[in-house]
């Protein structure tokens, strides 16, 4: 058996001389991305449909602009994702921005404090005893444009101006998805003064309808697996399964970069069921929003994020995992209880591909079961396998570590049938069989997959017919599955039987 060199001549060699080359290990290390895609607002420094790196919330401040969907998305996303890796892409609009108006009526004699509620950030306003309308108004507007959550960072995606006793709200960017921002008085607080004293009206809807097929298009070569829309509609779908396509997109064979497109759809049972039933694409998740004071990419940004930390690891089995009951604490339930999701509406939901959430005894959102929106296959049977996201994370990983691992092993050699010399220049099928029932066996190690005896059973590795060149294998790989539900038969006795 010899010595595989890189670089020293194998033979040829007279002069005398100590020669040492210098070659990598190697060492595996997985990487995967996440990529939130929004509109920035006027005061933001991205060119549009540039895919760039942000680390910070001051970042996304320069980046996006304060209070953009942008910015709150990438800053709901760091929080809940504080170490990942986050690219950001600002979606380019055109159009209108929105309008509101709060015309203030004459607040208590007495005065107190007044509380508005916009995008679910609460703006509280002090009016003095016998304040003038006028006062009033203006005060609110100064303290719309100064607010600036001190501990979370957020801002508010809407501009003031004031004239006379009127407040006029203006969205920071155009698009249509501004129209959601819920604007309200909170009747549950004791003793806001602006109780039937503002009133508040829609005036200048906001257009401009965004593509993402620009920013997709300039994916790349790195991996950004998870990618976080603001962008659910009909164009858009299509725009992301032809960039994630398993013919001639990043899932191809001859690409091999991967990805899955994250969005919401905000409406009630029935129009998020009929959603979710009109897709059937394994690329594709959607979260099936109820209107809520936290505007719908809010939700999808800390939703996807708070899983981040997991589905972009590869070493301890966390891409395995259940999600469930993991708390969005930027994420605001809507007011009315009686839309929570209940187990009979989550369960609807999920067997028609949409994402679930729910809301926890302290009043929190969270994480019910994040999927895929594949229901069927191409022939229209019922198809589970990617069913659940952790599928989309296991390939994603299993295989970049399989065809690292391979190329590790195999690149720049000869194939042959056998190597009875052992001349580390060759390899044949056994030996790359071996190779990758070792892989597979991390991958076990690493708890993205399972059975490593079946599945060194069922593989086949194999020099091609017609091509001496090439080795074909063939390998079924049996993931790690999440442990969603717990069943138990709970018989009660008022005394045991006696033993038989």
């Amino acid at each position: 058996m010899g010595t595989l060199f890189n670089f020293i001549p194998g033979s040829g060699l007279i002069a005398p001389g100590r020669f040492f080359e210098v070659n990598s290990g190697p060492q595996y290390e997985g990487q995967s991305f996440g990529l939130v895609l929004g509109h920035k607002s006027a005061g933001g420094s991205l060119v549009d449909n540039a895919l760039t790196l942000c680390s910070t919330i001051d970042d996304a401040a320069l980046l996006a602009g304060v209070g953009s969907q942008l910015y709150e998305m990438f800053r709901v996303a760091r929080r809940a994702a504080p170490v990942q890796r986050i690219y950001i892409a600002s979606i380019p609009v055109t159009g209108a921005a929105p309008v509101w108006t709060l015309t203030l009526t004459a607040l208590a004699a007495a005065g107190g404090d007044g509380v508005i509620e916009i995008a679910g950030r609460k703006i509280k306003v002090n009016a003095g005893a016998a304040e003038a309308v006028n006062t009033s108004a203006a005060n609110l507007a100064a303290a719309i444009n100064a607010f600036v959550d001190p501990l979370t960072k957020a801002y508010l995606p809407v501009t003031a101006t004031v004239a006379t006793n009127v407040v006029t709200l203006t969205g920071r960017h155009a698009g249509t998805t501004m129209n959601e921002i819920e604007i309200a008085v909170d009747a549950g607080i004791a003793g806001n003064v602006y109780v039937g004293k503002v009133a508040i009206a829609a005036t200048v809807p906001a257009t401009g309808t965004a593509s993402v097929a620009t920013a997709l298009a300039a994916l790349g070569d790195d991996p950004h697996d998870w990618i976080i829309s603001a962008f659910s509609d009909v164009s858009n779908f299509a725009a992301a399964s032809a960039a994630l396509s398993d013919l001639s997109g990043r899932w191809a064979w001859n690409v091999q970069m991967y990805g899955h497109y994250f969005s919401v759809n905000t409406g009630n049972t029935g129009a998020n069921t009929s959603f979710g039933l009109a897709q059937n694409d394994r690329h594709l998740s959607t979260l099936a929003r109820v209107a809520s004071p936290t505007p719908s990419w809010e939700w999808i940004a800390q939703y996807v994020a708070r899983v981040l930390p997991w589905l972009t690891d590869d070493t301890q089995g966390n891409a395995s995992r259940n999600q469930s009951d993991l708390v969005l604490e930027d994420i605001r339930p809507p007011r009315d209880r009686t839309v929570w999701p209940n187990y009979a509406v989550r369960n609807t939901l999920a067997g028609s591909g949409m994402s679930t959430w729910a809301v926890n005894a302290s009043g929190q959102v969270v994480i019910d079961k994040m999927i895929t929106m594949q229901r069927l296959t191409a022939s229209g049977a019922p198809d589970t396998s990617f069913r659940d996201i952790q599928a989309i994370a296991q390939v994603m990983l299993g295989l970049r570590y399989m065809r690292a691992g391979l190329s590790y092993r195999n690149s720049n050699k000869a194939i042959a049938n056998a190597n009875p010399s052992n001349l580390p220049a060759l390899t044949t099928p056994p030996d790359i069989k071996a190779d990758v029932i070792a892989l597979y066996g991390d991958l076990v190690d690493r708890g993205l997959f399972e059975n490593k005896a079946e599945f060194s059973r069922r593989l086949k590795v194999e020099r091609d017919l017609s091509n001496p060149a090439r080795v074909n294998i063939n390998m079924d790989l049996d993931r790690v599955n999440p442990l969603d539900i717990l069943a138990a038969n709970a018989t009660i006795y008022a005394q045991y039987p006696a033993a038989a």
